[in-house]
């Protein structure tokens, strides 16, 4: 059964494009949830008069997507969590834990979906995730895990260092 795409569906196809399904799946499915219309011959000639429309879409959710993958690219995030003596982490870092640093350190909003972790982060240091984020558009994420913890007795002494001339001068 052809039908016409009206969104992006992972694995199948971007908006507009005309394509072959199993009839159960597009009835059941894509016809329910509005993520397709059926390819007759009306509907395929307002495809026609659209298309422009959809290609600058198109164009700037690319554009959007190469901004974005710029920025991640460039970015470390440090996620934080217990590490022992070791370097070991007490658990592992999500996909989860990095969307949610992710929005508090950058200010940008990720699908924990979206945020691939090939192989588990157990242990501290600083790890690269890939992040989808349009199509074939993927960026590399540094993620800092446990780095905070070690720089925190650093920063402790240069706070005590810094108080300490002020103490000497009174």
């Amino acid at each position: 059964m052809k039908v016409i795409l009206l969104k992006e569906l992972k694995g199948k196809g971007g908006e507009g494009d005309v394509i072959d399904v199993a009839p159960g799946f597009a009835n059941n499915y894509l016809l329910t949830q509005g993520y397709a219309i059926l390819a007759t011959k009306g509907n395929l000639k307002q495809l026609e008069a659209r298309k422009h429309n959809i290609a600058k879409r198109e164009a700037q959710r690319l554009a959007d997507a190469e901004a974005l993958k710029a920025k991640l690219d460039a970015l470390t995030i440090v996620v934080d969590a217990q590490v022992g003596d070791e370097g070991q982490l007490f658990g592992s870092v999500t996909n989860t834990m990095v969307a949610e640093a992710l929005k508090a350190q950058a200010d940008v909003e990720m699908d924990r979906r979206r945020i691939e972790i090939n192989t588990p982060i157990k242990t501290a240091g600083v790890h690269d995730v890939t992040v989808g984020l349009y199509r074939t558009i993927k960026a590399t994420l540094k993620v800092a895990v446990g780095v905070e913890v070690e720089a925190e007795p650093a920063a402790e002494e240069a706070v005590e260092a810094a108080e300490a001339p002020e103490a000497t001068e009174e």
